[in-house]
């Protein structure tokens, strides 16, 4: 008896909880609160691209002030290092230039010295020469037939022999210095003006024009200087 009354109970309770879950729920007699602005704020954290940029800007704008300071650092021990070298190519070049005027000052020195040497007697030479064609001249005139006759000419035989001797010593004695006299007839050469002078020219059979034929006055060089040109005739037979 008490099971049955205490189910029936229960299922009155649950009959009543169904109604009440069915019943359209009813508003609220008070209006509901609207909050008009946060009590409490939450403050938000942004990450903005420009500062990263600007930070990146700086650290290497940092990073390239860190440098610099050690390139300036190495310039003065550079320029110095370059100065160097500049002043040891100067130095080099001075060096090799004083070289090359130092040979040249000897090598024109010598030139000087050989050349006053060579021709210190020029003038003396020069002067000689007179005596040295009177001394031709003088043998020139004597005949080749009175030379013959030695036995009728033994006086002009013996004069003739000493002065031929003089000329000859005289001439070897200049030659010595660098005197030496040529004959242009003689070697049958062709006129040359730097060494002959022209006083005539005339026809000769079996000679080509130009040559030298005569020779009116011998010639004298002075270590290969013309100290007095030889005067002569050339052929001409056109």
């Amino acid at each position: 008896m008490i099971q049955r009354s205490l189910l029936r109970q229960s299922r009155v309770a649950s009959r009543g909880i169904q109604a009440q879950s069915r019943a359209p729920i009813t508003r609220s007699q008070f209006p509901p609160v609207r909050i008009s602005q946060p009590l409490l704020r939450i403050p938000q954290r942004w990450q903005s691209t420009t500062t990263e940029a600007s930070g990146t800007e700086k650290a290497e704008a940092s990073a390239t002030k860190a440098v610099q300071p050690e390139a300036k650092e190495e310039d003065p021990v550079k320029k110095e290092l370059e100065a160097k070298n500049k002043e040891i190519i100067d130095l080099k070049d001075k060096y090799l230039r004083s070289v090359a005027d130092f040979r040249n000052l000897q090598d024109r020195t010598k030139r000087d010295v050989d050349t006053a040497r060579n021709f210190a007697i020029s003038r003396f030479a020069a002067d000689l020469i007179e005596s040295v064609d009177n001394l031709d001249r003088a043998l020139g005139t004597v005949p080749k037939t009175t030379l013959s006759k030695s036995e009728t000419n033994k006086e002009l035989v013996s004069l003739y022999d000493g002065i031929k001797m003089t000329e000859t010593i005289l001439m070897q004695t200049l030659k010595k210095h660098g005197l030496e006299r040529f004959d242009p007839a003689e070697a049958g050469e062709a006129f040359n003006p730097n060494l002959h002078e022209a006083t005539f020219q005339s026809k000769v059979e079996g000679k080509e024009d130009g040559s030298v034929f005569m020779t009116q006055q011998k010639g004298f060089l002075l270590n290969g200087r013309v100290v007095r040109a030889a005067k002569v005739g050339v052929v001409k037979n056109s």
